[in-house]
């Protein structure tokens, strides 16, 4: 049985069935007036088209590059699409320096060219044609299958001449400045996009894509009848498409005010982008660690863990000071660890305050709170998806999910189906399946459905 204290330290982190009912009705009516050109402009879930009308047969051949771009590393690949299913991947991840995370952003597309070049000459590729498929997984309004402009930096980056800038043009124009290689940019997409292509290409009932990494956000196939962003040229011969709901930014407009706690409204002061993407500062991996240092600080200053050490005070001021202290990573650790051993927790309780074999009893709290802070996660993450799953017409519905916090949390996925159940509708049959790498292959697999169509 938990300790009271800790029970009501984290009761606003349980949301009850009638809140959870409440947070799905405010999000379902988000997306309808994303996908409404009248209500547009006040959704806070932009609904934005892709362009992506065809999903994979998994009949696609050929070489294609793939970069993916969406945080402090990007990555290159090489596909090569066998038919029958079957691809094979040659990949390099590149880092993003932190001076051109907010250096000009001519800097930062010159830099991914230089190591497009390096990646293509390594593979002795200078002189093939490649069409490449670019996951630029930050918001964006796609104005064409290969015209994205960033609507907002997010996830770190705010690296000036990009935002309102055709992403697409800007590193058209940077591989063409260096000249020595054949690349063509033939799609830009979002790292949801890549993801449902990914899953579509292994699993052809896949119609939903969902990230929950370092950001989370999602995208479905919607009949292009309810795109009324979409234009009469782009509708013209196609029944779907993909939609980027980019609902990290659900809850701007106050709806998950009633939901949100003292911690979600510290860690939204202290970010760089104050007030935006409140939904995912609920769910994603920049700060679910934050979120707990924040929650395990207050539980010191409360006298509510720890409570016979007599290092409580250098506790209370290491996680005063060292802000991002503990990694989102961690919090799977500690859910994955056994009682009463505890290895995990009491390792990263040594790391954090140098305290040796902490207590069985704090070891338990300790986990509570992880636990409470995750849940949660999975829970909106779920509320989400149903919504989605809810809109299409399809009975049997895949659910395509990728990103660390997913891939590495040991109990996200069951977090995750305990809320769907209670919120899919009773005529539909679901599963969830993890994306095999789907910024990457993703990536290539919209190039190839792309070139296909020329």
């Amino acid at each position: 049985m938990m300790d009271v204290e800790v029970r009501e330290l984290m009761q606003p982190f349980l949301l009850s069935d009638y809140q959870v009912q409440e947070v799905y009705s405010r999000f379902c009516n988000e997306i309808s007036k994303g996908l409404k050109r009248s209500t547009h402009a006040q959704a806070n879930t932009k609904c934005f088209p892709t362009y992506v009308h065809e999903l994979p047969t998994g009949n696609e051949m050929g070489k294609y590059l793939a970069l993916d771009l969406g945080g402090t590393n990007f990555r290159v690949l090489l596909v090569t699409l066998k038919g029958h299913h079957d691809d094979t991947v040659d990949s390099q991840i590149y880092a993003v320096p932190k001076d051109l995370m907010v250096g000009p952003g001519v800097e930062l597309f010159d830099h991914i060219a230089e190591c497009l070049a390096k990646f293509v000459d390594k593979h002795g590729m200078r002189n093939v044609q490649l069409p490449l498929g670019f996951t630029f997984s930050f918001p964006c309004v796609q104005l064409g299958l290969k015209e994205a402009m960033l609507t907002r930096w997010t996830k770190g980056f705010d690296c000036p001449g990009v935002e309102g800038e055709d992403v697409g043009r800007m590193l058209h124009e940077a591989i063409q400045r260096r000249g020595d290689a054949d690349i063509a940019v033939v799609a830009i997409l979002n790292d949801t996009t890549g993801t449902l292509m990914s899953c579509a290409h292994r699993n052809p009932e896949c119609r939903v894509g969902v990230i929950v990494g370092t950001g989370c956000n999602a995208c479905y196939l919607e009949n292009v009848e309810n795109v009324e962003l979409l234009e009469h040229q782009f509708r013209q011969g196609h029944q779907r498409v993909i939609v980027n709901i980019e609902w990290g930014a659900f809850g701007e407009s106050g709806q998950l005010d009633f939901v949100r706690t003292e911690f979600d409204q510290e860690v939204d002061r202290k970010s760089i982008n104050r007030s935006e993407q409140l939904f995912e500062k609920m769910t994603s991996g920049m700060y679910l660690g934050e979120l707990v240092r924040l929650v395990l600080l207050r539980a010191l200053e409360r006298n509510i863990i720890f409570k016979l050490s007599p290092k409580r005070k250098e506790y209370i001021a290491t996680l005063q000071h060292k802000v991002h202290i503990y990694e989102t990573k961690h919090i799977s650790e500690v859910e994955s660890d056994s009682f009463p051993e505890f290895l995990n927790t009491r390792r990263i309780i040594k790391q954090l305050f140098g305290l040796e074999k902490a207590s069985v009893e704090d070891c338990q709290k300790f986990k509570y709170i992880c636990e409470c802070v995750s849940r949660r996660a999975g829970t909106l993450v779920a509320i989400g998806i149903s919504g989605l799953i809810n809109r299409i017409n399809d009975n049997k519905i895949v659910v395509g999910i990728d990103g660390s916090v997913y891939r590495y949390h040991p109990k996200f996925d069951a977090y995750i189906r305990e809320t769907m159940h209670k919120l899919v509708k009773s005529d539909k049959q679901f599963d969830i399946m993890l994306s095999e790498d789907g910024s990457g292959r993703g990536a290539a697999l919209v190039a190839a459905v792309a070139s296909k169509k020329k």
